[in-house]
């Protein structure tokens, strides 16, 4: 239903300058299927009632971990459609024209610098709460395309903005993945670390919380919303994408009301829920959301397999060390990632050995595969606090110590380097180094460090080492079938030679009858036989 597009037809100057500048997105083909299936035929334009349709959600298929979820959250549902549409969607008494259509997405999915993103992300939140009733304390001041915020913003209400990007990452990755099928069911996960990491970077000086014992909904301080934009610019730069990526697959996977008819129970073919990942993993569904905030390209998503897993076995596969399961030290870490070529992420639960001290979790993340060398290499990485509070370390292009890993050489050494794996700093002061046995981390602060940005890795670190009992190391690969299928194809290579070391070829030796061996065996069973000497 609907009328053709207006390409096919006489299309008017200002038609062909939006379509120009919606061509450079890469979806101007998708969202001219998309407007007559939206349209009316007689006024050729969207009605405002269909469009906001397309951006909302129903919390009937919203699931919670714990108390994930705030109660107001499901009030806002309703009130999203209207409230993009309201900010980015220009409409005239008929509704929204193709060339409004296009503009208002190209204002939300045009390239922009992340701050004006980040912008359009708080107003959004702003205008849908105002209109669910919900009391957030946000100003906005517009100078032509520029935007200042001003006002503060409660933890409560920091998690629920997180808990409604989630939301939007999942559902553009589901619809995505299905075709453009909706009705997934999702399960938010535990993203408390953000809010905390929020809540350390806003406040003045010591406001004295125990991340470990705290809980989000029972913390009453006011966060400046400025702040609270310079720490998302930081930690999570890419959160503004989760609301572009909404917005492009809400309006480019489209089903026609014919398809709907015949397919009308596809919500069951995929339910993403965070029990999915086994609670003994250290990267759990939020952390790896955190991580992926911090990524782009193809190691974002195979570090969205982990946040919205489809497939439980896909999430397994990228697995490949877990000391748990395929015990600690760096013998059994070497016969799990030698061969593995592509990004890599490691993750470290740790525990210092003193009184009241509480676990912490830690990661590092690799452009490239882990190699026995006896110095730094690697070009690219990122060092990662996740747990209880989540900060990323991105590189700062100073030194390129990124990351050392050495196991016992075969030959003496005079000077023997450290064994180990080791992230940042330099040879005997890493910023983080793991022992041979994977039994203690040694945790630097980062003054020895010019490799990664500066910060904490954990709560109240202080100036000296810190060494911590490990509990668990993970290492997660990030460089997708490919560079499994090389591991794979190295290891079956490996596995030959070792087979081949461990035969005995009795036709390589001497014949027996010439044999040492067997001259000594005679002299043994018979030593006063008289053998003639041969000369």
């Amino acid at each position: 239903m609907g009328q053709s597009s207006s390409t096919e037809q006489g299309a008017s100057p200002e038609l062909r300058e939006v379509q120009s500048l919606t061509a450079s997105t890469g979806a101007l083909p998708s969202l001219q299927k998309s407007f007559p299936l939206l349209s009316d035929p007689q006024t050729q334009s969207i009605p405002l009632a269909s469009l906001q349709k397309c951006f909302d959600l129903n919390c009937a298929n919203v699931e919670s971990d714990q108390d994930a979820v705030l109660k107001e959250l499901p009030l806002m549902f309703s009130h999203l459609g209207s409230a993009i549409v309201e900010l980015f969607f220009v409409a005239d008494e008929n509704g929204v024209s193709e060339v409004e259509f296009l503009r208002g997405y190209t204002n939300v999915c045009g390239r922009a610098v992340a701050s004006a993103l980040l912008n359009n992300l708080f107003r959004v939140f702003s205008v849908a709460c105002s209109k669910a009733g919900v009391r957030v304390d946000l100003q906005f001041e517009l100078f032509g395309d520029d935007c200042k915020i001003s006002g503060a913003l409660s933890p409560r209400d920091v998690c629920m903005l997180l808990c409604i990007c989630w939301i939007f990452s999942c559902d553009s990755r589901m619809l995505r993945l299905n075709a453009g099928k909706g009705g997934v069911k999702f399960s938010i996960p535990d993203i408390s670390h953000l809010v905390f990491s929020a809540i350390e970077a806003c406040r003045e000086g010591d406001a004295g919380l125990d991340f470990w014992d705290s809980s989000v909904s029972e913390i009453d301080m006011q966060l400046p919303a400025a702040k609270i934009h310079l720490w998302a610019l930081k930690n999570v730069p890419h959160l503004a994408d989760c609301f572009q990526q909404f917005v492009h697959a809400r309006l480019c996977y489209l089903t026609p009301p014919e398809q709907e008819k015949l397919d009308p129970s596809c919500s069951s073919a995929h339910e993403s829920s965070s029990s999915a990942i086994s609670e003994h993993r250290l990267l759990t569904p939020g952390r790896a959301w955190a991580i992926s905030l911090s990524l782009r390209g193809a190691m974002y998503e195979e570090m969205s397999k982990a946040c919205f897993p489809s497939d439980d076995n896909e999430t397994i596969d990228n697995l490949l060390y877990q000391s748990s399961v395929d015990g600690k030290g760096l013998n059994r870490f070497w016969s799990r990632v030698e061969g593995y070529n592509g990004p890599t992420l490691m993750l470290i639960s740790a525990c210092e050995q003193k009184t009241n001290a509480r676990p912490w979790i830690i990661g590092a993340l690799t452009n490239g595969g882990f190699e026995n060398k006896d110095i730094y290499y690697g070009n690219s990485g990122s060092l990662y606090a996740l747990s209880p509070v989540f900060h990323a370390f991105l590189s700062s292009g100073r030194e390129k110590n990124f990351v050392y890993s050495h196991s016992h050489g075969r030959s003496y050494e005079a000077k023997p380097k450290p064994v180990g794996l080791a992230f940042g700093g330099s040879l005997g002061n890493e910023r983080i180094f793991l022992d041979d046995d994977f039994a203690r981390v040694t945790v630097r602060h980062h003054a020895v460090d010019k490799t990664y940005q500066h910060g904490n890795l954990f709560p109240n670190q202080g100036f000296l080492p810190t060494e911590a009992s490990v509990f668990q190391v993970e290492v997660w690969g990030l460089g997708g079938r490919s560079a499994r299928e090389v591991q794979a194809s190295h290891q079956k290579r490996e596995e030959i030679f070792t087979d081949q070391r461990r035969k005995i070829d009795l036709k390589t030796f001497t014949n027996w009858e010439d044999s040492p061996e067997k001259m000594m065996m005679d002299m043994m069973s018979n030593p006063n036989a008289v053998r003639r000497e041969e000369r």
